[in-house]
C-alpha cells in the first residue's frame, strides 16, 4: 500500500474528491484527519472508515484562520501520531461576475480561502512534515488552463494557489518536503450533476446530452471522475512521487494538454 503507516491531513472534506481523496488515502493504508468547515459530513465519513477498520478523525474548522489551523496540527498529531502529507482541496467558488461589476469583497473572499487557507494549514503542520520529510498536494482548477467568464475572482485565487506551490516547493525542498498541484478538469460528480440540472432549465438540454456534449470536447471523451483525479494525489503523496517536487499533473481526460 503506498501510504502504509502515513497520516494524512485533507483539508476540505466533501461529498466530491475531498471524499474520494479520503477514501483511497485510507485504503493505501494511511490515517486521515479529515477537515470541513461544517461538522456532519466529516464525523459521517469518519463513522464510515471506522467500519472498515480504518484510522479516521474529524476536524471542524476554518481554514483561514491560524488558530483553526493549529488545531488540526495538533489534533492529528496528538490523536494519529503525526502528519506525513497536507492534501489541499478547500475553495471558494465565488460569484460569477465580471472584473467591472463584482464585489471585490467576494474575490478577496475566493483569495482567502483558495490561497491564504493553504498557506495557513501549511504553516501549521511544518513542524511535522519537517520531521518526517512530508509531502504536500494542492488542488487547482481547470479555470487556470482556460479561463470560463465570468470567474474572475476565482480564477485569480488559483492561479495564486499554483504559484504558492511552486514557492514552497521551493522552499521547503531543503527540508525534504515535496509540493506538487494536481489541476482537475471537467469531474463527474454531484456538483456537475447539479450544474447541468439547473443548467438544463435554461438551455432544455437534458443532464446526459451535456455530458455527452462536454465529454465529446475531450481528448479521451469522457469525463474523469473524483476516484480517478484521487488517484493522482495519492501517487503524488507517496514516495513513489519522491523526487517530483514544484510540479503539476492535470487530470483532464485530455480537455487541454500541458
Amino acid at each position: 500500500m503506498l501510504l502504509e503507516g502515513r497520516t494524512v491531513v485533507v483539508a476540505g472534506v466533501g461529498p466530491g474528491l475531498g471524499r474520494a481523496i479520503a477514501l483511497k488515502a485510507s485504503e493505501e493504508g494511511a490515517a486521515v484527519a479529515l477537515v470541513s468547515r461544517g461538522r456532519a459530513y466529516a464525523e459521517a465519513l469518519v463513522e464510515e472508515l471506522a467500519g472498515l477498520d480504518r484510522r479516521a478523525v474529524a476536524v471542524q474548522a476554518d481554514l483561514t484562520s491560524p488558530h483553526a489551523c493549529a488545531r488540526v496540527a495538533a489534533t492529528a498529531t496528538d490523536e494519529l501520531g503525526g502528519i506525513d502529507a497536507v492534501v489541499y482541496n478547500a475553495f471558494h467558488g465565488g460569484s460569477e461576475a465580471t472584473a467591472e461589476d463584482a464585489d471585490l469583497t467576494d474575490w478577496r473572499a475566493s483569495m482567502e480561502v483558495n490561497a491564504f487557507g493553504a498557506l495557513e494549514i501549511v504553516r501549521a503542520c511544518l513542524g511535522s512534515l519537517k520531521q518526517r520529510t512530508g509531502s504536500i498536494v494542492l488542488i487547482n482548477s481547470r479555470q487556470i488552463r482556460r479561463l470560463g467568464q465570468p470567474r474572475g475572482g476565482y480564477a485569480m485565487s488559483k492561479a495564486a494557489l499554483f504559484m504558492a506551490g511552486q514557492v514552497l516547493a521551493k522552499e521547503l525542498g531543503p527540508y525534504g518536503i515535496r509540493v506538487n498541484t494536481v489541476v482537475s478538469g471537467w469531474m463527474w460528480g454531484p456538483a456537475v450533476a447539479e450544474y447541468f440540472a439547473t443548467a438544463s432549465k435554461a438551455n432544455g438540454k437534458t443532464v446526459e446530452e451535456q455530458y455527452h456534449e462536454v465529454a465529446g470536447s475531450l481528448a479521451l471523451r469522457r469525463i474523469a471522475t473524483p476516484e480517478e483525479v484521487a488517484e493522482a494525489v495519492i501517487f503524488l503523496a507517496s514516495t513513489k512521487a519522491s523526487a517530483i517536487t514544484g510540479q503539476s499533473l492535470d487530470v483532464n481526460a485530455g480537455e487541454s494538454f500541458h
